[in-house]
C-alpha cells in the first residue's frame, strides 16, 4: 500500500456553462515531503468551505489502479494524477477493503478512513462532461475521504501501514452501495449507524432512510 502521488493546489477560477467557478479540484502533483495537517496539507486549500475540507474530509484519496478504468471509459481524455481532484493517488487501497475508522500511519502522519466521496457539479465542470457526475457515482470508484489523527509530514512512495482495522466498520463500498443503488438496505442501513467513526452528517442521513422505511411498511 503505498502514496504514489502527493498533490496539491490552490483554488483556481474556471469557465463552465457560461459560469465562473472558484475551484481547487485541479490537483498538482508535488516533489519532496509535506506538511499534513488537522485540516489540509500545506499548499492546498478548498474553494468552498460549506461543501469540501473539513476535519472529517481532510485529505481525499483516490486509487491509481481505477485509472485505466476512466481511460477506457473517456479515451482521448488527460488522466495525470490529481485528475480526480485528490491529495492522494494511491495504490493498494480500494473502496472494497477500506472500513469507515481504519487507521493508517502514512509518512509520519496518522489518517483515518471516515467517508466516500460524493461529487458534486465541479468534477463535471472540471472534465467539462455534463454526465460525468453520473458516471462518476455508477462507477463506485469513489475514492475516500480521511481525517487527520496526528499531524506529521508525508512525501510520495511513502507506505501506507495499516494501524488498525475495523472489522465491523462499513466498508467505503457499501456506503457507495447505500447511497446509490441500495438506499433502504435495512442491514446496510444499521451497519453504518453502528460505525462509530462515521460522519455525525452520515449518520442522519442514513437513520432518515430508516425512518422513511418504517413509515412506508
Amino acid at each position: 500500500m503505498k502514496l504514489i502521488s502527493l498533490n496539491v493546489s490552490r483554488p483556481r477560477l474556471l469557465v463552465y456553462k457560461g459560469q465562473t467557478i472558484n475551484t481547487g479540484i485541479f490537483k498538482q502533483a508535488v516533489s519532496g515531503p509535506v506538511h499534513l495537517q488537522t485540516l489540509n496539507l500545506d499548499g492546498d486549500r478548498q474553494a468552498d468551505l460549506s461543501v469540501h475540507g473539513g476535519p472529517h474530509k481532510a485529505v481525499y484519496g483516490y486509487p491509481s489502479e481505477h485509472y485505466l478504468f476512466w481511460r477506457q471509459e473517456l479515451p482521448g481524455t488527460g488522466m495525470p494524477w490529481g485528475m480526480f481532484g485528490e491529495n492522494f493517488t494511491t495504490s493498494g487501497l480500494t473502496e472494497d477493503e477500506l472500513h469507515v475508522g481504519d487507521r493508517f500511519q502514512i509518512g509520519a502522519a496518522i489518517v483515518m478512513v471516515r467517508q466516500p466521496r460524493t461529487p458534486c457539479y465541479k468534477l463535471a465542470a472540471k472534465f467539462q462532461r455534463d454526465d460525468m457526475l453520473q458516471r462518476f457515482l455508477s462507477s463506485g470508484r469513489s475514492g475516500f475521504y480521511f481525517s487527520v489523527e496526528q499531524e506529521g509530514t508525508v512525501a510520495a512512495d511513502d507506505d501506507f501501514q495499516l494501524l488498525k482495522r475495523d472489522e465491523d466498520g462499513i466498508t467505503i463500498s457499501e456506503m457507495n452501495r447505500l447511497f446509490v443503488r441500495e438506499k433502504y438496505n435495512q442491514d446496510l442501513l444499521q451497519k453504518a449507524i453502528r460505525t462509530a467513526a462515521l460522519p455525525q452528517d452520515w449518520r442522519e442521513y442514513f437513520s432518515e432512510r430508516v425512518d422513511q422505511s418504517t413509515v412506508s411498511k
